[in-house]
């Protein structure tokens, strides 16, 4: 007979497996590396959000697309902006506006795994922006944020600076 231990344990291997498959269904644009340790999701440029303006996300609700004018550098990566006032806003304080777990996916980080993020899967919760690597981790994530979140900013700190393919 199963104890509730191994039940749990079978759940989350089996959530883990879901999640892991669900970037190569998801076939994303973007130049995620796998063999990147950085603790930023950046493509091979070193752009960060895929483009997308953090700030935006803050004052007009919505993705947006930033501009190659507007840029500024933090923790390795270079963000775009809309405008100046954004560039000038993100400048001020940019752990604010920056994507929580460097713009990796928030629910892979909950499962101790680094995703890319897509900038159209996003949610601010509590002041801060939040990123997932398609619609179902997404649906999955805001059926409890709270709890989510909790174990992303727990597991955040072991995987933070390793390489995703070694997760």
């Amino acid at each position: 007979m199963p104890t509730a231990f191994s039940l749990c344990t079978r759940r989350a291997a089996l959530a883990l497996l879901l999640i892991a498959a669900m970037p190569i269904a998801a076939a994303p644009a973007f130049a995620f590396d796998e063999n990147a340790t950085s603790a930023v999701n950046i493509d091979a440029s070193g752009l960060a959000l895929r483009g997308y303006d953090p700030v935006a996300y803050f004052t007009v609700g919505r993705p947006t697309v930033g501009s190659p004018d507007f840029t500024a550098t933090h923790e390795g990566a270079t963000y775009r902006f809309a405008s100046a006032d954004n560039l000038a806003t993100f400048r001020a304080e940019p752990a604010k506006y920056a994507p929580a777990y460097g713009g990796f996916c928030a629910m892979g980080a909950s499962f101790e795994r680094k995703f890319d993020g897509d900038p159209q899967l996003w949610r601010i919760v509590d002041g801060r922006l939040y990123v997932n690597v398609a619609e179902g981790p997404h649906r999955r994530w805001l059926e409890d944020v709270p709890g989510s979140i909790q174990r992303a900013d727990r597991n955040w700190p072991r995987i933070r600076d390793r390489a995703p393919k070694d997760l």
